[in-house]
């Protein structure tokens, strides 16, 4: 049975151990508390530190959702904050940390260091909206090293879930962050949506997640694939036989990267995806035919599939298929509104044509036949 402590009311200012005394004393009279909600209001250093105290041996804490709880604070307190709220939890059993919604910046990476390298229980790490850039890297470091700690004593690590959106990650993170993902090997749910992150990047992420073969979810929304991007996603498709939800969307795709990928996911025999996220991704029919291929083959489990603001006429013939083939599989409700459907442009319809991609495509996709999905 799941005990949970949380503050009531919204907003509340905390500024002085005095001002959250009477909550911290209940905290700490919590012996079994196995959550603690402190999101939407706000902690200075000292009323972090009484809370922080307040935390110390609650060996039956699984959740802390420290989110949003630093508004109208000096960039120059949270870091301490981050220390008095953290360093307590590194002996305990936590199984989700959330963090998001606080502008930290990248120096707010550093205080969360020790946790994250030492802990032995994480399963979750939420740290969506933190504006992390640089230190991201730090973050990755201090994965990697506790992935090391769990191969020296022999465990198997707990990290599942990974959530770092809108961190201004940019491509100088990945390279580290790819290696952590590689040396936990079990990690499920990989969410770093408008970070900023070029095709570069995207393909040094997806190289580390092909060693995670229990991947289920990976969204990488709003960042830049174009063809490369796409052909790095493509190549590791056989690597996640139980990839579940796949988001592109907003990624700049192009005709050409749509090709490779639709291609690939038909010669990989990708049959576990549930969602798919392919919007506003200049996606042409050509594309779309593609896409209906694999999902006449393959795509009996997709319950969702987004295409809007791609570059096919919404009554098209192309579109026709795709309804009929969800709507055989049972699925007639799948595909999202297509009421912002755009044109492509000459230049690209006509670069789009070129027999050099078609051939590019084409090796890949035979590459890819080559390999085989391990369950």
């Amino acid at each position: 049975m799941s005990t949970i402590f949380r503050i009531p009311g919204q907003g509340l200012k905390f500024d002085t151990a005095k001002d959250v005394e009477v909550h911290a004393a209940k905290l700490q009279a919590m012996t079994n508390v196995t959550e603690v909600h402190l999101s939407g209001h706000t902690f200075g250093i000292e009323a972090a530190k009484a809370i922080g105290a307040a935390l110390v041996g609650k060996k039956d804490l699984k959740v802390c959702n420290f989110s949003d709880m630093f508004t109208g604070r000096l960039k120059s307190e949270i870091p301490a904050c981050l220390t008095a709220l953290t360093e307590p939890l590194i002996p305990l059993a936590v199984h989700t940390l959330d963090l998001s919604d606080n502008a930290f910046g990248p120096a707010g990476a550093f205080p969360i260091v020790p946790f994250l390298s030492q802990t032995t229980s994480l399963h979750t790490l939420r740290l969506n909206n933190n504006g992390l850039g640089q230190g991201g890297q730090a973050v990755a470091d201090a994965l990697a090293a506790q992935a090391a700690a769990h191969k020296a004593a022999g465990r198997a690590s707990p990290l599942r879930v990974f959530v770092a959106g809108r961190n201004r990650l940019e491509n100088g993170s990945m390279p580290k962050l790819a290696a952590a993902f590689a040396a936990h090997g079990n990690v499920e749910h990989v969410q770093i949506p408008q970070n900023g992150i070029r095709p570069e990047g995207i393909a040094e992420l997806v190289a580390g997640l092909k060693s995670c073969k229990g991947l289920k979810v990976l969204d990488v929304q709003d960042n830049t694939l174009t063809k490369a991007g796409a052909a790095a996603v493509a190549e590791a498709l056989p690597s996640w036989p139980h990839l579940r939800k796949l988001h592109l969307g907003d990624c700049l795709l192009t005709a050409k990267g749509a090709a490779v990928l639709f291609k690939a996911m038909r010669a990989a025999k990708v049959g576990s995806i549930e969602e798919l996220h392919l919007g506003f991704n200049e996606i042409n029919a050509k594309g779309a035919s593609l896409l209906g291929d694999w999902l006449r083959a393959f795509g009996g489990k997709v319950t969702l599939l987004e295409l809007n603001g791609n570059c096919f006429e919404a009554e098209s013939d192309e579109v026709e298929r795709i309804k009929s083939i969800l709507e055989g599989f049972g699925h007639e409700d799948a595909l999202d509104e297509l009421d912002e459907m755009e044109e492509l442009s000459e230049d690209e319809a006509d670069e789009d044509e070129a027999d050099e991609d078609e051939e590019e495509a084409d090796e890949l996709t035979a590459k890819i036949e080559s390999l085989k999905i391990k369950d």
